[in-house]
């Protein structure tokens, strides 16, 4: 699809439409800014370290969660940066937290066919994967940072 037709795909969205897309360019470059200085001091603002949020799904939350997640995997298609899983999990967990939605993000690891360490994060909302399901079951979980809502968590 050409430029001219993406933009008028664009342009015929509704404005909440338009908005969501919008903010998620906005995370994702936040996302990407916070992937550049030393994960120590972002560890902090991912929540709490090495817990989880439940799994019981919130039928409320169902369609916030959806409409981020796509927001999320079309604009990152679109920036000028590299805005990969972890990035994409950044953003969409500032996305969701904006909305008082609870999150958990997972970093792994694992080793590729030619032996090489390779790492991966996705981010889960209830029992709905948000970002970077695709292949997460290959890896080994060796952090997860649980953002709570409603005075659980302070990070």
């Amino acid at each position: 699809m050409s430029f001219l037709s993406k933009l008028r795909v664009f342009l015929l969205m509704d404005w909440k439409t338009k908005g969501l897309l919008l903010e998620s360019f906005c995370y994702l470059g936040v996302g990407r800014y916070l992937k550049s200085i030393p994960f120590s001091k972002v560890a902090p603002s991912l929540g709490q370290h090495m817990e989880e949020t439940t799994f019981e799904p919130s039928v409320a939350n169902e369609k916030v969660i959806s409409n981020v997640s796509q927001a999320i995997h079309i604009m990152s298609q679109y920036t000028f940066w590299e805005s990969q899983c972890l990035v994409k999990a950044i953003a969409a967990m500032k996305m969701l937290e904006k909305r008082q939605i609870e999150s958990t993000l997972y970093l792994g690891t694992a080793r590729d066919d030619s032996g090489e360490l390779i790492a991966h994060a996705w981010l889960r909302s209830g029992p709905y994967y948000i970002t970077g399901s695709k292949g997460m079951e290959k890896f080994t979980v060796v952090g997860q940072f649980a953002k709570k809502i409603g005075g659980k968590s302070n990070g």
